[in-house]
């Protein structure tokens, strides 16, 4: 359980215990159901990240677009429904190089639009794994969603499946993996952070043969 939860829980439990008192139970009704809410939303389960070369999910959710980046490589976007959990976790095990907070709309999170448009916080994650170029994680805020939190700095360093952070209500999170990443997922799967299996690396014997193959091909 993340701690929000239980603060806002206990505010909203002991209101509606005073309007009960003060004026009957059916006063502070809704306040016992929002509280109770408040329990559900900011749940927070242990998980297993899977072993081997693979970046995990990092948020529950569903994946609603899958984009080919300019630079080569590929962004997933996860969308989170107010009922998913919305702790955040590290795709990959490295050390973060930078946190960058940018200011931005409020737009619904689900759109394209909304990975350069919202208010959103990015996580740049170079993996243990020497194989793997720069891998990033963002953190957009949503049309309900209003406050982003992030437990990591730069130079810290994170294990595949880390807890990282929190969106509070309706959110997204992308995530950027090179072009040695091979893409596991497509759009409408539902994942789990720290769970499910978002792409997994070359093996090391192809990426070796597809260097020295490059070379032989521009003298050609």
């Amino acid at each position: 359980m993340v701690r929000d939860g239980i603060y806002y829980a206990a505010a909203l439990g002991g209101a509606g215990a005073i309007l009960s008192f003060l004026f009957g139970p059916w006063w502070g009704l809704p306040f016992f159901i929002v509280g109770a809410f408040c329990l559900y939303f900011f749940r927070d389960p242990e998980r297993s990240a899977p072993a081997g070369d693979v970046a995990v999910a990092p948020a529950d959710g569903r994946v609603v677009h899958l984009r080919e980046r300019p630079e080569g490589g590929s962004r997933v976007s996860i969308f989170l429904n107010i009922f998913n959990v919305h702790v955040n976790r590290s795709p990959v095990s490295g050390e973060v190089k930078a946190v960058e907070y940018q200011r931005g709309d409020f737009r619904m999170a689900h759109r394209e639009a909304a990975s350069e448009a919202n208010e959103q916080n990015t996580l740049r994650i170079q993996p243990t794994n020497e194989r793997s170029s720069e891998v990033v994680v963002r953190q957009i805020a949503g049309l309900v969603a209003r406050r982003i939190v992030c437990y990591k700095r730069p130079g810290d360093r994170v294990e595949k499946g880390e807890r990282i952070g929190l969106i509070k209500f309706g959110s997204r999170l992308d995530v950027l993996l090179g072009p040695e990443w091979d893409v596991t997922v497509a759009v409408g799967d539902s994942v789990q952070a720290g769970v499910t299996v978002l792409g997994r690396l070359a093996p090391k014997e192809q990426a070796i043969h597809e260097d020295a193959a490059e070379p032989a091909t521009a003298r050609s």
